[in-house]
């Protein structure tokens, strides 16, 4: 086996074992998704996000939740799809990634949400492959349901990189 291989087993093995039984699924742009349930610490309405200077495009600002300060993201505009305007039902789920400093809990601005599903790790396909081009390090896999398939999302790598770690100081 050769190193890559080892590697490539080794990464497989470990996304395996981040795979919840339990999915909070949401709809953006009438795709089904799913965020592993451990990482949900709660769901609210839509409400008055604060602009942030300096921001990409997806980072819409920060909210006041309780007197803390939680940085928000658009789930639409991060992975490219039409923004569309914020309905009654448009919901910010409010997850907790792990940065270089620690867990930070994040916003994330979603269409829709629409249940809790219970899919076992047998339900679960790995992200399929697209050639070069594409990055699939957000997926953690694709679960198929009876009501068809959910997309599931390693929202950790969905938030890493130089904007989670930049938002830090905003949640700080």
């Amino acid at each position: 086996m050769t190193q890559a291989n080892a590697q490539a087993e080794e990464e497989l093995h470990g996304s395996l074992q981040k795979k919840d039984d339990k999915y909070l699924t949401f709809t953006l742009a009438e795709e089904d998704y799913g965020i592993g349930l451990l990482k949900v610490r709660e769901i609210i309405g839509i409400m008055t996000i604060t602009p942030m200077p300096h921001t990409p495009p997806y980072v819409k600002g920060i909210i006041n939740l309780r007197g803390r300060i939680i940085p928000v993201v658009d789930l639409r505009q991060k992975f490219g799809l039409e923004w569309t305007e914020y309905t009654q039902r448009t919901c910010i789920i409010v997850v907790e990634v792990i940065s270089r400093s620690g867990p930070i809990q994040i916003g994330v601005v979603v269409d829709f949400v629409s249940e809790v599903l219970p899919i076992q790790a047998g339900d679960i396909e790995p992200p399929p492959s697209f050639g070069n081009g594409l990055q699939t390090r957000y997926l953690l896999g694709i679960g198929k349901t009876k009501g068809g398939v959910k997309i599931l999302l390693d929202i950790d790598q969905v938030l890493a990189g130089e904007e989670a770690w930049g938002m830090e100081m905003a949640a700080a």
